[in-house]
This record gives C-alpha cells, structure tokens and sequence, in this order.
C-alpha cells in the first residue's frame, strides 16, 4: 500500500470548496465569525498542511523560516481560531469496495426548511455530503455505492423520505481535486 495522504479542512472563509455539511458538521457561511486575517506565514503553513497533514513541526518551521515551537504555536492558534478544523485521509474509496461515484440532484417541496434538506441524509452512510444549493436543484448529494444496484437502492432510499419530491443522478466518471488553498 502507498503513503497515506491527509489533508486538513479549512475554513470556508479561506476556501469556498469546504461549504460542505458532512452529516454531522453543519455550516452556514452567511453566519460563520470572520477571523482575523492570516499573514503569509499562517497562509504558507496552511498549504504545506495540506500538502501533508502528518509534516513535523521542525519541517513547517523550517520551511517558513520558523522554529519547531514557533510552528507549533502558530498551528494550535490555527487550529484555536477554526482555520484548521481537522485532519483527514485520503483515501482510495475502490479498494473499500466503493467505486461508484454520483451525485443526486435533489428537490423538494417549495415549504421545506433549509434544515430539513440537509437532515435528509444522515442516516444514509453512503451519502457523504448533502449541498444546499441557490436555484434548481434544491440541493446535491454525493453518493459512493459498489454498483449501480447499490446506487439504485440509495436513490430509492432518498425518495422514500416522502420530502424528496423530484431527482435526477449523475455518475461521475472521473474527477480531478484540488487540495491546496
């Protein structure tokens, strides 16, 4: 098996792409506090986090011209202040029987609350993510099932809520993430 990769989650406020709810982690952008701004050093340590979550100290330190407790410091007031939220893997969804990928185009009655959309899912393992979004669709959901059947029964699942009034999916074919900020 190769290296594990980890990046880290930002703030959306640094980086739109994480204006994501997963299951559990709600975040509105409209409401999130503004943070003090971040100076170079911050913002290149943020970058070579997420290059690589699992750096040491001395080695952020030594590229941003800092020593290993300067670097520690400046990542724990990172880490304090919500910019870093978190580390994670990445990994290879295939080898853990997951090789599907598709999003599900979602939309609902015209009363439904904001809320009730992106609850729609949590007790859908296999929906990582549920976007509310502006317009048509109401809101997007990122699905990873073994097959088309599996992907079926998750669609079928997601309708069956009785709030689902209308979808249409989409199989991604391949995707290319950027990871930096």
């Amino acid at each position: 098996m190769g290296p594990v990769l980890v990046k880290i989650a930002v703030n959306p406020l640094q980086d739109a792409t994480n204006m994501v709810r997963v299951r559990s982690e709600r975040q509105n952008v409209a409401t999130t506090p503004a943070v003090a701004p971040l100076d170079a050093i911050d913002r290149r340590i943020v970058e070579l986090l997420q290059e690589n979550g699992r750096r040491t100290f001395g080695d952020l330190g030594g590229e941003v011209g800092l020593s290993a407790p300067a670097a520690k410091r400046r990542v724990d007031r990172l880490e304090a202040a919500g910019v870093i939220r978190g580390y994670s893997a990445i990994v290879d969804h295939a080898q853990l029987g997951r090789s599907i990928e598709a999003f599900a185009e979602l939309r609902f009655a015209g009363s439904t609350r904001v809320d009730d959309i992106e609850d729609i899912a949590l007790d859908v393992p296999e929906v990582h993510a549920i976007f509310t979004v502006a317009g048509d669709p109401d809101a997007l959901a990122w699905i990873r099932v073994s097959d088309v059947q599996d992907l079926k029964r998750v669609v079928d699942r997601l309708r069956s809520s009785g709030k689902v009034t209308g979808t249409k999916t989409l199989m991604v074919l391949s995707s290319s993430v950027r990871t930096l900020a």
